[in-house]
């Protein structure tokens, strides 16, 4: 396979377990939460992962992450398996991996104006200067249909929940990375608003960017290039299979 075909991202035999404590705190079992998953996510595709709460659909998101490092299995990103890598290595590569919770309040910090939040991934790694910055904010709100001129002064206790999720998307969006993690992006949304976060995630794709999303919802079906189903752990369904 060329490098021009390889996928952006192949899990492999994924396995997560957690142990299980009992009363004192003794050594109760182990829970087996991933069970030998395997996907692969090409470049310029949007794949949804869903499931019911408990189906290992959100660890599988952080194993992916290596937070924590899964069991065993292997998670190949741009060639490299983010299991063996350690260090600045596995940071570097982790930049270019960015989540998006369910939770847009608690992920957003409540005492920063929403520009500041949008831009604060660059500050973090030197891109720019304040007036690039600045640019770069008001471009990626503009692209979250947010106007910059009424929401970018604004904190997060001014915004609704569908507002703060957009806001949220487009600081994940601010480092230009290869892929976006969306764990749960309408999970806390009502069904009208979750309806415009999943357009938006359509819209995103269309532009060029690669999406996972993690979720229970089955619209993502419409807004998705593909869709896996898990149940207790495993792929009960790949759309994409065969």
């Amino acid at each position: 396979m060329s490098p021009a075909e390889a996928p952006l991202l192949a899990v492999s035999d994924l396995v997560q377990e957690f142990e299980v404590r009992g009363r004192g705190g003794v050594r109760a079992g182990v829970v087996q939460a991933v069970s030998g998953v395997s996907f692969e996510v090409q470049p310029g595709e949007t794949l949804g992962i869903v499931g019911e709460t408990g189906s290992g659909k959100s660890t599988l998101a952080r194993a992916v992450l290596q937070a924590p490092r899964p069991r065993s299995g292997s998670v190949v990103f741009r060639g490299a398996d983010l299991v063996r890598l350690r260090g600045r290595s596995l940071l570097e590569a982790r930049r270019q991996l960015q989540m998006v919770f369910q939770d847009p309040y608690a992920s957003l910090d409540p005492s920063w104006r929403v520009e500041e939040i949008v831009s604060e991934p660059l500050v973090a790694h030197r891109v720019g200067d304040r007036a690039s910055r600045r640019r770069r904010a008001a471009e990626l709100l503009d692209l979250v249909r947010l106007d910059p001129r009424t929401y970018g002064h604004r904190r997060p206790r001014e915004l609704s929940g569908g507002e703060c999720q957009r806001v949220a998307i487009a600081r994940a969006l601010a480092g230009r990375p290869a892929i976006i993690l969306a764990d749960e992006p309408t999970g806390s949304l009502d069904s009208a608003t979750s309806a415009g976060i999943l357009t938006l995630l359509g819209e995103l794709n269309r532009r060029g960017a690669t999406i996972l999303v993690v979720t229970h919802n089955p619209e993502i079906a419409e807004a998705a290039s593909r869709v896996i189903r898990l149940r207790d752990g495993r792929v009960e369904h790949d759309s994409g299979a065969g």
